[in-house]
């Protein structure tokens, strides 16, 4: 861990706080209360050339979050069905933890860029007539900077997030890091325990135009912004028929690797879903979630987070 700068000026004890940018909307047009389940080490891919997994809900904590989820539809008076093709626009709110000397910045343009990239994602405009339009929009809502060498390199993390984060339950937070990590992210039904580190972790160095070599097109924070929506891996749980609690992406032993066309890792039917946005392939690769993964995201919205 880096030792942190003890400066104060203004918002942040022991950090520099940089300007922060005019909220400036665009149009809207990646159980436990653990909040770190969701991709805890998408990467390794800094270091390795890859993407290593995670430390998921085990098969029990998950059949306790469906019961969960259940449960508050129910008190909510709504059925699965009900919540199917939800739509709502997420505010985003990017803060660029950088180091005391301003490294681990980017530009506008790529923040913009990376807004640009989960509406596309998140709409099916990769893979027309295949991928999932899932009905959510991102608008950016706020950019703020700072400068703190333990924050930058994601120490202190529950303490920083804290402090900076903001929006409620439907506002999506993605902190800029330079870290081991490619990106972390909380699951929906974490947020009611600790509400104030919701959000998204990402690499800085993966947004569009970055220099994460073959995570450079902004889809990590798509894989992770589908965790923050309540999507597992597609690996997840391996070769069994519930494994990531979707019915429409088939089956698969492990992680991809680069784009490795025709893997088929279960003897379940289907090729492994390389091209979808929760597994590890190379962004190059990705291009879709899937109907099932969409209407999942619906109820996990419908239940945390509307």
């Amino acid at each position: 861990m880096r030792k942190s700068t003890s400066i104060l000026l203004g918002l942040v004890a022991s950090t520099t706080t940089l300007g922060v940018a005019a909220t400036a909307p665009a149009h809207a047009l990646r159980p436990t209360d653990a909040a770190q389940h969701a991709c805890v080490d998408r990467a390794g891919a800094k270091h390795q050339g890859g993407r290593e997994a995670g430390d998921e809900p085990s098969a029990r904590e998950k059949r306790a979050i469906a019961r969960r989820t259940q449960q508050i539809l129910e008190t909510k008076g709504l059925t699965r069905r009900e919540t199917q093709r939800t739509s709502a626009t997420v505010p985003v709110y990017v803060h660029k933890m950088l180091s005391s000397s301003g490294a681990g910045d980017v530009t506008q343009a790529q923040i913009d860029a990376q807004i640009d990239v989960l509406n596309a994602d998140f709409a099916g405009k990769e893979a027309p007539g295949v991928a999932a339009d899932t009905g959510f929009t991102f608008t950016l809502a706020g950019v703020d900077a700072y400068r703190n060498d333990t924050w930058h390199g994601d120490g202190d993390s529950e303490t920083y997030r804290a402090k900076t984060r903001k929006g409620g339950k439907g506002a999506l937070n993605i902190w800029l890091l330079d870290f081991d990590n490619l990106g972390v992210a909380t699951f929906p039904w974490e947020y009611a325990g600790k509400p104030a580190i919701d959000g998204i972790r990402v690499q800085y160095s993966s947004l569009p135009g970055g220099t994460s070599t073959n995570y450079d097109q902004g889809d990590t924070a798509v894989h992770e912004a589908g965790h923050w929506f309540g999507l597992y891996h597609t690996f997840s749980g391996g070769c069994t028929k519930r494994n990531d609690y979707v019915d429409d992406t088939p089956a698969q032993k492990s992680d991809s690797y680069g784009c490795p066309t025709g893997r088929d890792s279960c003897s379940l039917p289907g090729l492994d879903p390389i091209h979808n946005y929760m597994d590890y392939s190379f962004d190059s690769c990705y291009n879709q979630f899937t109907p099932g993964q969409s209407a999942r995201m619906d109820t996990m919205w419908a239940t945390y987070r509307a």
